[in-house]
């Protein structure tokens, strides 16, 4: 049998960055057992973690970037391995010398759209706030009730700029006294730190810190759940706290304190898709149900996978500028128990989410039709 020396050096940098909790790893392999790649096909991160604890990780090989980040293996650790912080610490190695192998290569393309324009997905800085150019959304002023962070995908995508529109229409009609930031707005950096590049989301974490300063900002609503755990969750390291709210659980409160009222009805058989990152990662659940089920006509159902085993759309950990086979999409597979579930339409709160169901649903038969909508677009038709 052959002997593997450790490789100390790799093992500090490891330890460094982040991913010390790797050696109470006991090779258990729950973490395989649960994790959602091992779906679609084989697929070991206990094999990564073991790596990792030896300082033998090869950062050119794909595996240390499939980790889409869902929390479902730190969830069920039963010793308290953080797989995620680990991954990432991994990656930063890989960050530091531009290696991106493969399906990955396309890091470099977010990061030159972020180092330049402060957005993921290539869209002019001026243009950041034309989604809202035709309805009344005013800039963001001192003393106004919440600052809206739209964020990147809902500034710039085509589609999610409806979920945008959606939440301004929603925030109007119950006199929210509300404003963007437009050009001043930059990417809140969760996903790119997820990917190992530390230094530039310390960079966008500033830019929209000193921001947020100098505008006198003190509550943030946000539709990504992205948006929401770096606010809430990272932000708190560079020593200031703002109020961060999710637009679900504004609706929901806005809705029993009587300022916003549903008036029509949504007549479909509806299912939610629980985001990872505004669910396993922060807990919520309730609101979004609690706001579908205040709609007359609207049935509600559950999918197989719900609340903290929901299965993840694939999106997260930076994965959602990857390119990913179409046999290995997790939103393949939750599409499919949409449709198991009898949905007409599967709500869910996430642009990643939405993104990736709605590429996933152009392959479903036309007896099979899913919609997919954010929770906003449903709020918006019915108020």
């Amino acid at each position: 049998m052959e002997t593997v020396t450790p490789f100390k050096e790799i093992i500090d940098v490891i330890k460094e960055k982040g991913g010390d909790s790797l050696k109470y790893c006991y090779q258990c392999g729950l973490c395989d057992s649960v994790c959602p790649w091992n779906r679609v096909r084989q697929f070991s991160m206990r094999k990564v973690v073991r790596q990792g604890v030896f300082g033998l990780t090869e950062i050119e090989q794909e595996e240390i970037w499939r980790c889409s980040t869902c929390g479902t293996c730190p969830s069920r650790c039963p010793r308290g391995v953080n797989q995620i912080e680990a991954g990432v610490a991994l990656r930063t190695m890989g960050a530091e010398y531009d290696v991106y192998p493969g399906h990955v290569a396309t890091i470099r393309n977010v990061v030159a759209s972020l180092t330049s324009e402060g957005n993921s997905i290539g869209g002019e800085r001026a243009k950041r706030g034309d989604w809202a150019k035709d309805l009344p959304v005013k800039p963001y002023q001192e003393g106004m009730e919440a600052l809206y962070f739209t964020g990147c995908y809902l500034s710039y995508d085509p589609r999610m700029r409806r979920v945008a529109q959606a939440t301004a229409t929603i925030l109007n009609k119950a006199g929210v006294n509300f404003g963007i930031l437009g050009t001043k707005e930059s990417c809140c950096g969760e996903s790119i730190r997820k990917t190992g590049n530390e230094e530039l989301f310390k960079k966008l974490a500033k830019e929209n810190i000193r921001t947020f300063i100098d505008n006198g900002v003190k509550k943030v609503i946000v539709s990504s759940p992205h948006c929401y755990h770096t606010f809430k969750n990272e932000y708190p390291e560079f020593m200031v706290n703002f109020e961060v709210v999710f637009i679900s659980q504004f609706i929901e409160e806005l809705i029993e304190t009587g300022r916003l009222t549903i008036k029509g009805e949504f007549a479909k058989k509806v299912t939610y898709h629980d985001p990872c990152y505004l669910g396993r990662h922060n807990g919520v659940y309730d609101e979004p149900r609690n706001v579908l089920k205040m709609v007359p006509g609207l049935q509600f159902t559950e999918m197989a996978d719900n609340r903290e085993f929901a299965l993840c759309c694939g999106g997260g950990g930076g994965r959602i500028w990857m390119e990913t086979p179409k046999e290995e999409r997790f939103a393949d597979l939750r599409l499919r128990q949409a449709v198991q579930a009898g949905a007409e339409v599967l709500a869910t709160s996430c642009p990643y989410c939405i993104t990736n169901f709605t590429d996933s649903s152009l392959d479903l038969a036309d007896h099979e039709k899913v919609e997919v909508k954010d929770l906003t677009e449903i709020i918006a038709e019915v108020i």
